[in-house]
């Protein structure tokens, strides 16, 4: 007759487990609860990544901190040249924050539709994505076009050079957003809905909303409070 496991048994265990080991329960009662990573065990790699992807986007917050604390010390440094005042179009700058606002409420629609695992879908939600940053692409380009001709260029005074470095690089990374959604309608034509690839969609989702999030700031403190100085 079993009288279950002996002293020295346990202590066999132990040596080869430890007493943490995921699922082992040293008194040989089947699988106790792990311990050492949460009630649960470890976390899935969904969260490890969306949880190191936003670590990444921290460090983009900081280098955008930087430029907007080089432009609210520079704002009024014109050396006699235009002011925001004169330059700003906020109808087009309007315009440009409905198209990466809506943007972000199509990306989120995308997404949606790859947990459901709904290709048409998905594909459609992601092209409306890229055409709305497209877009604003194209605005802030043409926006940066005209203000050169004008001789409003980087070159002009320290606030332009602030001007061109904040708002040119969060367009850098809106253009380069649109080339990693291509990649992933790409992908996810191709290899479907695998795990690694969902991960991927994640990053990008978080990528892209941070950069709204970015916009409603620059929006706020570089145009709108600069069209009213």
């Amino acid at each position: 007759m079993s009288h279950g496991p002996t002293p020295s048994d346990v202590a066999a265990v132990y040596l080869q487990q430890g007493p943490y080991a995921q699922g082992h329960d040293p008194h040989g009662h089947g699988h106790a609860e792990a311990r050492g990573h949460g009630a649960g065990g470890p976390a899935p790699k969904r969260v490890i990544v969306g949880y190191g992807f936003w670590i990444f986007l921290l460090s983009d917050i900081v280098m955008f901190s930087g430029f907007f604390a080089a432009y609210a010390v520079l704002a009024h440094a014109t050396a006699g040249g235009p002011t925001g005042r004169e330059l700003f179009d906020l109808k087009r700058v309007g315009i440009e924050t409905a198209c990466l606002l809506a943007s972000s409420f199509t990306c989120g629609l995308g997404y949606v539709a790859a947990l459901q695992r709904k290709q048409l879908q998905t594909q459609f939600w992601m092209f409306v994505t890229g055409l709305l940053g497209l877009v604003f692409v194209i605005l802030e380009v043409l926006e940066f076009y005209e203000m050169i001709v004008k001789g409003a260029g980087p070159g002009r005074s320290a606030f332009l050079s602030a001007f061109f470095a904040l708002v040119g690089c969060h367009g850098l990374h809106v253009t380069i957003g649109g080339l990693w959604l291509a990649t992933m309608m790409a992908q996810i034509w191709v290899k479907g809905f695998k795990p690694q690839i969902m991960r991927r969609l994640l990053c990008f989702n978080l990528f892209w909303h941070a950069l709204d999030i970015i916009w409603v700031a620059l929006f706020t403190i570089v145009y709108l409070l600069g069209a009213g100085a």
